[in-house]
């Protein structure tokens, strides 16, 4: 389960230069081929990447190659060189820029580190033989969530070829997508028009600086500016909003990916007691802690209070989200999990009822997706809070949010 293989270039004819830039690099030995014998070479080399040069390729060819590599476990990068107008199938990632040897470099590079990381989290469940921590084995874009940004005529096309895969988180201005990005977990972003070339180099700059997102996929639609090799996932994609949504997809994917091995790896550290879905508590684990700290505040004195936050039961996606902003930004004293109904309960240690609904309010306005400008209520949840009273039980506590929420509602 090694990460080291070799890397399978993939061209029509033969690539002196490409070839001869990645032996220098010395990333991966290099394996050439073409494409009529691209399934055998898979085969027998059993590669750690994949290089495909699609100028003169038969589509089918690809699509086909890329079926193989996604079925293969640890996980696989395809890099397809192509042109601009091209489409790709989900798992090949685009590079347009077929001379910058050193934007290829960084991609794969980054592409390689999901796949060790890939390699560590299938090892560690092996060792571990955790249940609770196991791997999702669904589309990553199920996951995913995308920062849509600018003020241009062609957003809500992007919003709504976006939104078809993925959430979609909308930003009006650089300000606010600060927020989204220190607030929530991004897994690509989208630049739109509204913005000069000058404020756009300098928001690539900024996320270019940042460690945190040196690997997000990040396309932009306009003003061109120069690639940044700090950035490997940046592309420049012109053209309608389903075909720039195609191009970005694999990208987002990709990202969306690492971030749940992330929270699966974190997971296993945590001995099985964490969701690697949202980094919440398991429903087991979540249950002993809240039964402890209700007995510990009767008990010694004090306050505690407990949120319950209820989802769309129609809107997984919204959810999910939810939950993992939740767990982001909970404060260290605070515990949480995932219901099977869909809600996250929450619980707040040392705080009184006044304190936790205020903290509720600012979790829950942080979960508001935007479309092109407007809210979009079918994100938010609604939000009861009840305060640990003498006599209560956890089971009581935890009854009385629900009936809240229930009289609520009637």
């Amino acid at each position: 389960m090694s990460p080291q293989g070799p890397l399978l270039i993939v061209s029509p004819s033969t690539r002196p230069s490409l070839t001869a830039a990645l032996a220098a690099a010395q990333i991966l030995p290099s394996v050439e081929t073409r494409w009529t014998d691209a399934l055998s070479a898979m085969s027998k080399v059993q590669p750690a990447a994949v290089v495909a040069v699609m100028e003169g390729a038969d589509a089918a060819e690809l699509a086909a190659l890329s079926r193989h590599i996604g079925a293969r476990k640890p996980y696989v990068p395809l890099i397809a060189i192509t042109p601009g107008d091209a489409t790709l199938p989900d798992h090949a990632l685009p590079l347009q820029d077929s001379d910058n040897h050193e934007r290829l470099l960084a991609r794969l590079r980054a592409a390689l580190r999901v796949r060790t990381l890939h390699t560590t989290v299938l090892r560690r469940l092996d060792e571990k033989k955790t249940p609770d921590a196991a791997l999702p084995e669904t589309d990553p874009l199920d996951d995913a969530t995308v920062l849509l940004l600018g003020r241009g005529t062609s957003l809500p096309g992007l919003s709504v070829a976006l939104g078809e895969r993925m959430a979609v988180v909308g930003a009006l201005s650089i300000e606010a997508a600060a927020k989204h990005l220190s607030s929530r977990d991004i897994d690509g972003i989208v630049l739109g028009e509204g913005f000069s070339p000058r404020v756009v180099d300098a928001f690539l700059a900024v996320l270019a600086e940042d460690t945190r997102f040196r690997n997000l996929a990040v396309v932009v639609t306009a003003n061109q500016p120069a690639p940044l090799q700090e950035l490997a996932n940046l592309e420049i994609i012109a053209g309608a909003p389903a075909h720039i949504a195609a191009s970005a997809l694999p990208l987002i994917r990709q990202h969306a990916f690492e971030a749940r091995l992330n929270r699966t790896l974190r997971a296993i550290e945590a001995g099985g007691m964490l969701d690697p879905q949202t980094g919440l508590l398991t429903r087991n684990a979540f249950a002993r802690d809240f039964a402890s700290a209700v007995s510990q505040t009767q008990k010694n004195g004090g306050s505690l209070a407990v949120a319950r936050f209820a989802f769309d039961p129609v809107n997984p996606r919204a959810q999910y989200d939810g939950a993992r902003i939740i767990s982001r930004l909970m404060r260290r004293m605070d515990f949480g999990t995932h219901e099977d109904n869909g809600s996250v309960v929450v619980v707040f240690a040392e705080t009184d009822l006044r304190s936790a609904h205020a903290i509720a309010r600012r979790l829950s306005s942080v979960m508001r997706h935007t479309s092109h400008g407007k809210r979009d209520t079918r994100t938010e949840p609604s939000v009861t809070v009840a305060a640990l009273q003498a006599g209560d039980t956890a089971r009581s506590l935890l009854a009385r949010v629900y009936g809240e929420a229930q009289r609520a509602a009637s």
